[in-house]
């Protein structure tokens, strides 16, 4: 006969894993919106940055313009020689199309006082031209008292000012606005960190869940009086273990499929979409590495490492790994998986491995408090300073290292970068 209670065990237990499931589902689900999210601003930002970036252009134009009419007119009156008209023959030939230009890029997404400086800088413009080529016209007459007594006139000089401030605060304004995208670039990223740790702790959960069901299905069997009992809850146990790995799998498959679509039709996401879907491949990596072919909640530190090292080694890229043994319970793999994702990816883009010879050294000792000590050096390409902006993998480093009881510390020295990451592998 069969045991009721064990039979019980392992379907309330299979509830729970479903609902774990469900959550995670969930939570993946809201890391690709927010990572579609983020591309949008991210896009907005960078439209915004050449939209800038031609606007200040056609400013210095018109400014030039200016200059250049107001350099070739004086040149004029002073030397009578029309050679010194060049610069103003060019400054009169180049402020039309740059008004037009000018008016053309603002206007599209102006505000009020965008449209008020725009015309502002066209009547300014048309002005002073209209005032430098009276001045020339009389000059050409032979008029020279009356060219001389327009050009001391404040007119002119009160015109040229007026343009001036306008053209800088136009500057001002679209500079303030290229500041505002970046800081909303930079606060969309952000908002992934905290949710994709949730997610982590969801699998993490998920992860131990399973393993305790596998548990259940082991008391299971010892419980069981004869021997088809025994054979049936031994099957039950690995029935839930293989449905529970092939529904997690899927689940990756669906979010890797739907951040890789998400990029399909713009060339310029795919960066940000690529760098999503790897991170994702290492939560992948980390939740193969904890099943095995014995379906084990947990993993040795270095296997973890040689796993994860494994896609870039080679005769040319060298990686020297040493340490006692070390067991990492189910919570701590999939966080310290993505730390090793980020730091591999980095040595292969910038540090140790970008370049053939590139050796990567990584060691682990027991301290004190039960924490381990985890050292990564690299050597090969030294990196001359740190980088200026913290960037979204050193955040997600940061965050795991936390998940872990730990921290997290880099330092760029001379010889190559050194990284020291402390953590607690077991509850």
């Amino acid at each position: 006969m069969s045991n009721p209670g064990a039979i019980s065990g392992l379907r309330s237990a299979r509830i729970v894993n479903v609902v774990l499931i469900a959550l995670t589902a969930l939570a993946m689900v809201a890391v690709v919106v927010l990572a579609i999210r983020t591309i949008e601003v991210e896009r907005t930002q960078r439209e915004q940055a050449r939209r800038t970036s031609q606007i200040l252009d056609k400013l210095r134009d018109i400014n030039r313009a200016a200059l250049n009419g107001e350099t070739g007119q004086r040149g004029y009156m002073l030397s009578l020689d029309r050679r010194y008209l060049a610069p103003y023959y060019a400054g009169r030939d180049q402020i039309e199309p740059a008004l037009r230009s000018l008016r053309a890029l603002v206007e599209p997404n102006a505000t009020p006082r965008q449209l008020a400086l725009l015309d502002a800088i066209e009547v300014l413009s048309r002005a002073k031209f209209t005032e430098l080529e009276q001045g020339v016209g009389l000059v050409a007459q032979g008029d020279m008292i009356e060219a001389r007594r327009l050009v001391l006139t404040d007119e002119g000089q009160e015109a040229m000012e007026r343009l001036r401030r306008s053209v800088r605060e136009m500057e001002a304004i679209e500079q303030a606005l290229l500041s505002q995208a970046q800081g909303d670039a930079a606060r969309a990223e952000a908002r992934v960190v905290p949710l994709l740790g949730g997610l982590l702790g969801l699998l993490a959960i998920s992860l131990i869940a399973s393993g305790r069901m596998i548990a259940r299905g082991a008391r299971a069997e010892v419980e069981a009086a004869q021997a088809p009992v025994l054979a049936e809850a031994r099957d039950r146990a690995d029935l839930l273990a293989r449905e529970l790995n092939h529904r997690v799998k899927n689940l990756f498959a669906v979010v890797l499929a739907i951040v890789k679509l998400s990029a399909r039709d713009d060339p310029q996401a795919k960066p940000v979409t690529e760098r999503i879907a790897q991170r994702i491949m290492a939560l992948l990596k980390a939740h193969e590495v904890s099943q095995g072919e014995l379906d084990r909640p947990t993993v040795s530190l270095a296997t973890l490492i040689e796993t994860t090292l494994a896609p870039y080694r080679s005769d040319n890229l060298v990686a020297e790994i040493a340490g006692p043994e070390v067991i990492l319970e189910a919570r701590a793999i999939t966080p310290l998986g993505l730390v090793l994702h980020e730091l591999t990816t980095n040595a292969v883009k910038y540090g140790g491995w970008s370049r053939p010879g590139g050796r990567i050294a990584v060691s682990w000792e027991a301290v004190e408090g039960g924490m381990v000590h985890l050292a990564w050096r690299e050597s090969g390409t030294p990196i001359a300073a740190p980088p200026e902006r913290q960037g979204f993998g050193t955040m997600l480093m940061t965050s795991s290292a936390k998940q872990l009881g730990g921290s997290i510390e880099r330092r760029f020295e001379p010889g190559g970068i050194e990284i020291d990451l402390r953590f607690k592998p077991t509850g």
